[in-house]
Formats: C-alpha cells, structure tokens, sequence
C-alpha cells in the first residue's frame, strides 16, 4: 500500500487550529515540523544542547504538516477539505502533494519521534531506542506503530494516559475502544490493569497492536478484538477508554453504558473543544461527569454512570 503525502505549510500561529483541521482528515495520521521551541524541547527530550546544524537552519516562523493518505482513498476530497477548513478559518497556507512509498512513509516520521514523558509514571520510547537513563523510576511503554499510528505525541493520546494513571486501580479490567498502535491498552496493563481488551476495525492497527504487546512482553493479558467499536464484545469492564473522534464518541454514548458497572469510569478523548457542548449533551440521560482535562484546543472527559 502507497500513499498519497499532503504537505501543509502554515505560519507557526495558526498551527493549532491548523492541525486540528488536518486531523479531521486522518486522525492521527499526521506527524508536524515545528521548530519553534527547537531548543527547548531539545533539552527537555536529550538532556543536551547540541543540535544538528540541519535543525538549527529551519525557519522558526512556519510549521509544516504531513498528511497521509493511502493511495486507494480519494486524496481530491481530503484536499478540498484542507483547503475549504483552512480558508474559512483565515488560514494562509501553501499545499502541495507527492506520491511516497510505504518504506518511505513508515521511516519518514521517525526522525520526530523521540521518548515523552506522560503523566508521572510513564515514559513513551520508540521500540528502536534506548531511553536515557534519567528516565529511570518510570514505567517504559515501547512503541512502534507501524501504520496503525500512536506514539503518545497527540494531545488526546497524553490526556487519556494521564486520566489513566489517574483512574485505574490495581486489578481492573479494561476496555480500549480503537486500539489503534496499542499504546493506550499497553499503558494500562504496565500501570497495574489485570488485562486490557483492544478493538479496532482496522486490521493492521491490531496486528501492530499484537506486536507492540509482545514488546512490552504483555501479550499474554491484551486481548485483541478486529471490529467496529463494541459490536463483538461482551462483559462489564473497570475502565474503558475511547480516544476517537466526537461525532464517533457521540454515537458511542448512547450504547456504551452496557458495559459498565456502577464503579466503571468512562474516559473519552478526541474531541475538539468546538464540539464540548455537543459531546456533553450527549452524556446527559446516563452520565455523570467527574473530570474534564484539556490540552490546546484538545479536551478529555472522564464520566461515570449517574445514579438511579
């Protein structure tokens, strides 16, 4: 499978609603150039300051976002979008577009993936590097996630681990609603979870779940399911998760109480903050509301079942 590769050039102020955009195409299946804290983040990630000449030269000013589309999906109708969403938001922007190779797209994003610290208990490695020794103390979930994506980079994946460690208890049994890369489910089990079940429609994204599994040698408690949201599972669970899109968690909302007890927390993440008042009218009937965390434009919502 190839790819079609969407290039989107914006001043370095309009990133956040820009990327916001940009996800509504692939979610998640982006990475971003962004060398406006280059220094900055390069000591918090390295704990160095040499930075590659390379780097250094890159125009602090603008942002660039590489969107993924594969190759048998219609790149014209993901185009017109970025450009209608972008336009209408008074986004200056410059697109281009190239044909990429799987190798090529896989290895691409590899150069900005680096360990992230989450939460006070996590750090996120790539499976293909050596966390620094000053990570030491923390649990570290190494990942790689292939085409499936989730590498603990986006703000809804921070805030889900976040709300994780947060909520879960030893023992508890969860339920990670589109899986993806894993990471999420991983997470749980090496923070105390008892076994975590992970459902993805996508086929690949469990695959590269299973493997991630085996990585972090938990494979023996992640369970694996390929299917469309909760259609093939059955049971109560401690915790469920679902980082999706709003409209998607909306639609999830109205049938997701049939999987919890009355102690079950449910956390939801990838909802855009312009749609919190829809997100929330839709818990209204079932839920009480218990936390809300958000990160940029980026929210998170951690409910439980109301009383009756």
């Amino acid at each position: 499978m190839d790819f079609i590769e969407i290039i989107v050039e914006i001043n370095i102020l309009d990133l956040e609603v820009a990327s916001a955009i940009s996800n509504a195409v692939v979610p998640y299946g982006i990475y971003i150039e962004d060398y406006s804290n280059l220094e900055t983040e390069t000591e918090e990630i390295t704990h160095s300051s040499l930075i590659d000449e390379s780097l250094l030269s890159k125009n602090r000013d603008l942002a660039c976002i590489h969107i993924y589309v594969p190759e048998e999906e219609n790149a014209t109708e993901s185009i017109a979008f970025l450009q209608e969403r972008l336009t209408a938001s008074r986004i200056e922007h410059k697109l281009s577009i190239k044909a990429c190779k799987v190798d090529e797209y896989i290895n691409n994003w590899k150069q900005y993936f680096n360990p992230i610290c989450v939460g006070n208990r996590l750090v996120i490695s790539p499976s293909w590097k050596k966390p620094a020794s000053c990570y030491s103390g923390r649990k570290i979930l190494k990942i790689d996630p292939g085409l499936a994506f989730g590498t603990g980079s986006h703000e809804t994946t921070q805030l889900c681990l976040e709300m994780l460690e947060k909520y879960l208890k030893p023992k508890d049994n969860l339920l990670d609603i589109g899986c993806g890369s894993g990471i999420l489910s991983i997470a749980a089990i090496l923070l105390g979870a008892n076994k975590a079940t992970g459902v993805d429609i996508d086929e690949l994204a469990i695959k590269t779940a299973k493997e991630n599994a085996k990585i972090n040698k938990v494979n023996d408690k992640f369970i694996s399911i390929c299917g469309n949201l909760t259609e093939k599972i059955n049971g109560k669970f401690d915790i469920i998760l679902a980082n999706l899109v709003s409209d998607v968690i909306i639609r999830l909302n109205k049938t997701v109480k049939n999987y919890m007890h009355e102690n079950s927390i449910y956390i939801m993440s990838g909802i855009i903050e312009i749609y919190r008042n829809d997100v929330m009218k839709s818990l209204e009937s079932n839920f009480e509301v218990i936390d809300i965390k958000n990160k940029n434009s980026w929210l998170a919502i951690a409910v439980k079942l109301k009383n009756k």
